[in-house]
């Protein structure tokens, strides 16, 4: 390594520090020093050393070119950037001189390209996060696509932690949390000078005003923009869309959600309603399954079109199954699309393009035989922009063509004339060869004399020791091997010149021709995108027929009010698991009478999967998804929460109760009488009496305050909170039914009115092994718990008709009902609260005349 690429070398690495700079020095990608340590070890590939001048050796590790892309993948997924230098002219034209060389792109989380680093059903954003005079906004980007996705206010968080960004840019002081886990990268947002002058680099003068957006996310959006101009600036001529989300018109779904109810694939998990749902034949069909998931909606107009959709594909089955298979042979049109535009597509990303653009030609054919539905309609209609680019594609790409320019035959024939002169000069040096052999063979009379090529020495005359004497004058030796010589004449040097030049200018011409034809597609490519865009949404809503068709879901039907009324619902992705008619629909009613149920049970009864379902059925119909139920007829919701499950946060040195009351907190706040709240088992991470007042608490919060009455299942075990029924108008009790035959106890698994007179906690102890000694003596202690309670006048649970035991008095002084209206402060209660009090206390007089 000489001096002069040693000081190049390290010129680059201080422009780059902190980076993994590979170096390239002719057919392989070098690192030095440190970098070359590290690699060696990440890889597992020879760590060696290179001398650079007197008395000096740096360490060395190098990767061959053509297999840089696996290598920077495991770099990356490592948590490592890697700088790409490239070599900025042919060496062979260099003469004596340094070979100019520069940083191409440097490879992040957020700009991975190569599709081995990508999940082909993931999108792969890189994000930006800016805060602005108190308003905080979020840019997403997808280079892979060329989408942009911007959300502002209390949305920007919230999308930030459902979507897991690959790579966040953020300023040094902004905190997202211990619970955030995506690659953050500290660099502060630039001043709004720069922010407008990038924003018009890119979109053009009146730039801010055609994206209407916000101070924030301007910031946000500049911020990716200004990073992928150091980092990856062809990824720029890709990003083209640029859409606000906003939060009035989805439905707010938080991560805890989310992994609660198992929308999407988590780790551990077998299945989940992504991978039920996921009938999708193209990538992209994939990636928006995700994106509705995640966003499902508030808009009726725009949902029913979606409902219509899957509608029309469970009602056209052929239709449905036959563009299905044209789907299959689409591709992944969203990512070549976006190659196109980072002027990155190479020739056989553009035969696959072709492929997908003419597939959707079929693929219009096929839908336009049935009159489709307007969402399907409309989607069609963007379809018919491939003819163009593909024009352009038959026109000037050959049929079939090689994955480099080494040996031409990337333009069809035809296409150019001079292209047509030069293949034909270098499809014709094999017959000039065998000419050339049989030539000399007679003018020698060597018979096994051969002509022949090899990479090094180029084109050459063998002939063997034996007849060495025989050879001509003007045979020049270039080599000799055991047993053999082989020589050049200057007829086969003169040939060999005209061949490479041949070859040379036609790699040159059909690389200029290729890079023409990159440019006319990318003149259109917003057209383009639409196109990928429209295949996705037909391949989702003919995937979702197809589900609905074979799952027997049903449409459901959205009212104006606060009314749910689901009849025999069943749990999407539990029912999948089981299979056909294996699992127990129930029905789910809430409506004037009743805004909060409190479900009881025994544990593995199913209380915890009526709830999930009930949430699942609703998030189902709010992404155009048909539902498991006979019938479901829901409000439309602007969130759901849920509280569900209990594990430490040991990072942020919460306990589970914390982590459980953060969260129930969170819901607290946040719920609207258009919400729908899922808690189960609120109050069991701390101790019996304060989680039962806790639990109680709650309850009473979400019936009481106006601002926060959302539909609420509130599953639990403290079965004298079933007494609330009595107390507050809107909570109804309903249990799961279980049917025992002496000591035989049945989960039917069942959902009916009324509370739960027992837990059968022992009974599951039973089932799950627990040795036969504890389970009698558990029985006996039980037995003297309750009679203790009952002596002692503790709440008990109620009975099987729903009466609560009334507690008595002692040494016949006040009752507990005197004394607590004797204790009543009424000056220092809110009208809401003496409400409440005055019903608690009806109820306790209507026990004890019972009584």
């Amino acid at each position: 390594m000489s001096t002069p690429i040693r000081l190049q070398y390290l010129e680059l690495k201080q422009r780059y520090p902190g980076v993994i700079l590979f170096f390239r020095l002719g057919d392989f990608y070098e690192t030095f020093d440190d970098d070359a340590k590290l690699v060696a070890e990440e890889l597992r590939i020879t760590l060696t050393s290179k001398p650079m001048g007197k008395d000096l050796r740096v360490p060395l590790a190098g990767v061959p070119y053509h297999s840089i892309d696996g290598h920077v993948a495991k770099l990356v997924k490592r948590g490592y950037r890697v700088a790409i230098c490239e070599q900025m002219a042919d060496p062979a034209e260099i003469k004596g001189g340094l070979v100019p060389r520069d940083v191409v792109r440097v490879v992040t989380a957020g700009t991975v390209t190569a599709e081995h680093q990508l999940d082909a059903v993931e999108p792969n954003y890189l994000a930006a996060f800016a805060v602005r005079k108190g308003e905080a906004a979020l840019a997403m980007a997808d280079i892979t696509t060329g989408e942009i996705r911007i959300s502002s206010g209390d949305d920007a968080r919230l999308e930030l932690l459902r979507n897991a960004p690959a790579e966040l840019l953020a300023e040094p002081d902004e905190d997202f949390g211990p619970g955030f886990s995506a690659p953050v990268v500290r660099r502060a947002i630039p001043s709004d000078f720069v922010i407008d002058a990038e924003l018009v680099r890119q979109y053009g003068e009146h730039a801010r005003d055609g994206l209407v957006i916000g101070p924030a996310q301007a910031a946000a959006l500049a911020h990716i923009l200004i990073y992928l101009r150091e980092t990856y600036p062809a990824a720029l001529g890709a990003l083209q869309r640029v859409r606000p989300l906003t939060a009035a018109a989805t439905l707010a779904i938080d991560t805890h959600t989310l992994r609660n109810l198992d929308v999407l694939q988590t780790d551990g998990k077998r299945t989940s309603l992504l991978r039920v749902l996921d009938q999708t034949k193209t990538p992209m069909g994939g990636r928006l399954l995700r994106q509705w998931l995640t966003h499902p909606l508030r808009d009726l107009p725009e949902l029913t079109q979606r409902h219509d959709a899957v509608a029309w594909a469970i009602a056209h089955p052929l239709e449905s199954e036959q563009a299905q298979a044209v789907l299959r042979s689409i591709g992944d049109i969203a990512r070549l699309v976006g190659k196109v535009g980072a002027r990155s597509a190479a020739p056989r990303d553009l035969h696959g393009l072709r492929i997908g653009l003419r597939a959707t030609l079929d693929l219009g054919a096929i839908l336009t035989r049935s009159a489709p539905s307007p969402l399907l309609a409309s989607a069609m209609g963007r379809l018919a922009a491939v003819a163009e680019p593909l024009l352009s594609l038959d026109a000037a790409l050959d049929p079939d063509p090689p994955v480099s320019f080494d040996e031409g035959g990337v333009i069809r024939s035809g296409f150019r004339g001079e292209i047509d002169t030069l293949r034909a000069m270098t499809r014709d040096a094999r017959g000039f060869l065998l000419g050339l052999e049989r030539q000399e063979r007679e003018r020698t009379g060597i018979r096994s004399l051969k002509v022949g090529h090899n990479r090094v020495f180029g084109y050459y005359i063998e002939v063997s020791t034996a007849n060495a004497a025989a050879v001509p004058e003007d045979f020049q030796r270039r080599q000799t091997l055991v047993g053999a010589e082989r020589y050049v004449t200057a007829e086969l040097k003169e040939h060999e010149a005209n061949l490479n030049g041949a070859r040379d200018r036609l790699v040159e011409i059909e690389r200029e021709v290729f890079t023409q034809l990159v440019e006319t597609l990318a003149a259109g490519l917003p057209a383009l995108q639409a196109v990928a865009e429209a295949v996705a949404i037909v391949d989702l809503c003919l995937a979702l027929g197809e589900v609905a068709a074979e799952r027997a879901y049903v449409r459901p039907a959205f009212n104006e009010g606060e009314r749910v009324n689901i009849q025999a619902g069943r749990h999407a992705v539990v029912e999948a698991a089981l299979g056909p008619g294996q699992f127990v629909p129930n029905d789910c009613v809430f409506d004037a009478e009743c805004q909060v149920m409190l479900l009881t049970g025994p544990n593995m009864s199913g209380k915890s999967t009526f709830l999930r379902q009930v949430a699942l059925i609703a998030l189902m119909a709010q992404v155009g998804s048909f539902v498991p139920a006979a019938s479901a007829d829901l409000p439309l919701f602007d969130r759901i929460f849920t509280r569900i499950g209990a594990s430490d946060d040991l990072a942020a040195g919460q306990s589970t109760f914390m982590v459980e009351m953060v969260e129930t907190a969170q819901i607290l706040h946040q719920a609207t009488p258009q919400s729908l709240v899922i808690l189960d088992e609120v109050g069991r991470g701390t101790s019996t009496f304060d989680g039962m007042a806790i639990a109680r608490a709650v309850v009473e919060f979400l019936h009481n305050r106006p601002e926060a009455g959302a539909r609420t299942l509130f599953a639990t075990h403290y079965h004298e909170l079933t007494g609330l029924a009595d107390v507050l108008p809107r909570v109804r009790n309903a249990h799961v039914a279980v049917h025992e035959e002496g000591n035989e106890v049945v989960f039917e698994h069942r959902i009916v009115p009324g509370p739960s007179d027992r837990s059968y906690g022992i009974h599951v102890a039973r089932l799950a092994g627990i040795p036969s000694a504890v389970i009698t003596r558990a029985e006996h202690l039980l037995g003297e718990f309750e009679a203790g309670r009952r002596d002692t006048g503790m709440p008990v649970a109620p009975h099987r008709e729903g009466t609560v035991p009334r507690q008595p008095a002692l040494f016949g002084g006040p009752s507990p009902l005197e004394r607590t209206l004797a204790d009543l402060d009424i000056d220092g209660l809110t009208p809401i609260e003496a409400i409440q009090r005055l019903y608690e206390l009806r109820a306790s007089a209507r026990h004890v005349a019972k009584a």
